[in-house]
């Protein structure tokens, strides 16, 4: 006798919502890192066993680096302060705070998914996320090259060394004030080397 319960669940396609198992994955990774959940428990979390997640998504370090993009979007808002023609000396202090704001504002998710990402001991996950993180600086850099070319590399480096603190920071549970204490000093070593220089 033929299993026609087995054939409609072969023959069934993807019940899942691409979007939501994105925002769990992303929840997952963020929480406990690449090396830190697996497929089981990914695609268990999605709804769907893991012949589907990979039919999805192609494979962990695939579905990973979708999740990382879905991040970057996110992030819109803090890319938005860096409009062409605006003081880096005030902006960036004001990308600082934010970030600081972000980073410890959810415990079970602190610090910057790319960030920790980039820290990976998987190599794979590790250059997807450092993908994203050389994309974020060079938005950086660009910004301040616009009013300040010389200096742009050496601020958005230094800028870029001030968040990846941060988010360690906030991942080793470091409360928001203090992130903004570390973020308000920043600020001031930024301000001092956008300052004109004196003939």
């Amino acid at each position: 006798m033929v299993d026609t319960e087995k054939i409609r669940k072969r023959g069934r396609p993807r019940a899942f919502d691409r979007e939501a198992a994105l925002e769990t994955a992303r929840s997952l990774f963020h929480a406990h890192g690449y090396e830190g959940v697996g497929v089981a428990a990914l695609a268990e979390a999605m709804g769907i066993n893991p012949p589907s997640l990979y039919a999805a998504f192609g494979c962990k370090a695939a579905l990973y680096d979708e999740v990382l993009a879905r991040y970057d979007a996110a992030a819109a808002p803090l890319h938005a302060l860096m409009q062409p023609g605006a003081d880096p000396a005030v902006t960036l202090p004001q990308l600082l705070r934010e970030a600081a704001h972000i980073y410890a504002a959810d415990p079970q998710m602190a610090g910057c998914l790319v960030l920790e990402g980039a820290r990976s001991a998987d190599p794979d996950a590790a250059c997807r996320a450092r993908n994203w993180l050389d994309l974020g600086r060079g938005r950086i850099r660009d910004f301040i090259a616009c009013t300040h070319p010389q200096k742009a590399d050496v601020v958005a480096d230094y800028v870029a060394a001030v968040m990846s603190g941060m988010s360690a920071d906030a991942r080793a549970g470091h409360p928001p004030e203090r992130l903004a204490a570390v973020a308000d000093m920043a600020a001031l070593a930024i301000r001092a080397m956008l300052a004109p220089t004196s003939a």
